[in-house]
C-alpha cells in the first residue's frame, strides 16, 4: 500500500485501533512497561475497566499500551491518533493543525498539541557519533535560514530594523547523504566554530564532504575529503562537487513551513525539522510506503512524553 487507506478499520474501530497499536508496541509479546516482566502480566477483566487494560502481578500495577508513550494520559481516541499520524506521514509538505482540526473533528488546540506529540515521536534523540557518511559515502553540508519576509513584518519591527535592530531568522544546518539520510540541526549561527564540531561529531572520518565556498567551510578539508563548489563565481556543479541534494531538501522544507505552517517558533523549530527529516529519511525513493512510514512514527512514540506545563503567567506551553 503506497497511500493512506482511510477505509482501514484502525481509523474508525476503537478495538482495531487498540490492537494495531498493541502489535506495534509489543511486537515480541506483552510486557509490563513499569518493571519489564512478561510472565507475570495478565489481561485485567471486568466491564468497568474496558478492553486493553493489563495487570502485572510482580509490581502490582495496571497499565495499557499507552503507558510510557506520547499517548499516555490522553483522552483522545486511538483511532484519531492513528489517523493524524498517517495524515502527517503522508503529507510531503506537512499538515497544519487547522487541517487536522477540521479532518479529525477535534478543537484546534487539541490538534496543535497532537501534531507536536507526533513530531516528537518522529524526532531522533541522541544520534550516535559518526553515524552518517563513511568510506565511499558523499555527504553535502549546507545551511538555510527560516524566518519571515520583509513585507510581512509588523511596522514596529520594520521601525526597529531602521533604528539598528535585527530581524531574527533561525539557522538550520543540514547534513544530507546522497541516496541516504538527512539530519537537520537548529544552530545559533553558521560560524565555523559552531558547524565544525557538528561535522566532526556526526560524520565518520572517511566521508567525502561537499560544501559551497562559504568561509565557515574553509578548513574542513583538515577533517574530511572535501570538495568545494564555488557559488560566488556562479559555479553550481563541478563533476560530483555540488550541494544540489541539500538545496532540494531545503526547497521542500521551506515550501512546507511557508505554505503549510506559515510561522514556526524558535521553541518548536526542532520538532518541525524532525518531521521533515523523518519523512525524507523514510521516503518513497527508499521504497518505504506511507503505511510503513506511519508505523515507524508510531514506534517512535514509545519512551517519549510531551506534556503541558503551566508557567508563572498561567500560559499553557509545551515541555518535555
Amino acid at each position: 500500500m503506497t497511500t493512506v487507506d482511510l477505509t482501514n478499520p484502525i481509523f474508525t474501530d476503537p478495538d482495531a485501533a487498540r490492537e494495531h497499536f498493541e502489535a506495534i508496541r509489543w511486537p515480541d509479546g506483552l510486557y509490563c512497561p513499569y518493571c519489564g516482566q512478561a510472565d507475570t502480566v495478565k489481561p485485567l477483566g471486568g466491564k468497568s475497566m474496558g478492553p486493553g487494560w493489563y495487570h502485572c502481578k510482580d509490581c502490582r500495577k495496571k497499565f495499557t499500551a499507552r503507558v510510557g508513550t506520547i499517548y499516555e494520559r490522553s483522552h483522545i481516541p486511538m483511532t484519531k491518533w492513528l489517523l493524524a499520524t498517517h495524515l502527517m506521514c503522508a503529507s510531503k509538505k506537512g499538515m497544519s493543525a487547522h487541517q487536522l482540526h477540521r479532518m479529525l473533528g477535534v478543537p484546534y488546540k487539541t490538534a496543535w498539541f497532537m501534531a507536536h506529540r507526533i513530531r516528537e515521536g518522529m524526532r531522533e534523540l541522541n544520534p550516535a557519533p559518526g553515524s552518517m557518511g563513511g568510506e565511499g559515502k558523499i555527504v553535502e553540508a549546507d545551511e538555510t535560514f527560516i524566518g519571515g519576509k520583509e513585507k510581512n513584518r509588523h511596522r514596529s519591527q520594520r521601525a526597529k530594523k531602521r533604528l539598528g535592530g535585527s530581524w531574527r531568522k533561525e539557522t538550520v544546518f543540514s547534513l544530507v547523504e546522497r541516496k541516504g539520510r538527512v539530519r537537520s540541526i537548529h544552530t545559533p549561527s553558521v560560524a565555523a566554530a559552531t558547524l565544525r564540531p557538528i561535522l566532526v561529531d556526526q560524520l565518520e572520518g572517511q566521508t567525502r564532504l561537499m560544501t559551497d565556498d562559504a568561509g565557515q567551510y574553509r578548513h574542513m578539508h583538515r577533517d574530511f575529503d572535501q570538495k568545494v563548489v564555488n557559488h560566488t563565481a556562479g559555479e553550481y556543479v563541478r563533476v560530483e562537487a555540488h550541494t544540489n541534494t541539500a538545496e532540494s531538501y531545503f526547497a521542500v522544507l521551506k515550501r512546507g513551513i511557508t505554505g503549510t505552517y506559515h510561522h514556526v517558533s524558535q521553541q518548536h523549530l526542532k520538532r518541525y525539522l524532525a518531521e521533515f527529516d523523518f519523512r525524507y529519511n523514510e521516503r518513497n525513493a527508499l521504497e518505504i510506503t506511507d503505511a510503513e512510514r506511519a508505523v515507524k512514527a508510531i514506534k517512535g512514540a514509545v519512551g517519549k512524553r510531551v506534556t503541558y506545563q503551566r508557567t508563572d503567567r498561567s500560559r499553557t506551553e509545551m515541555a518535555h
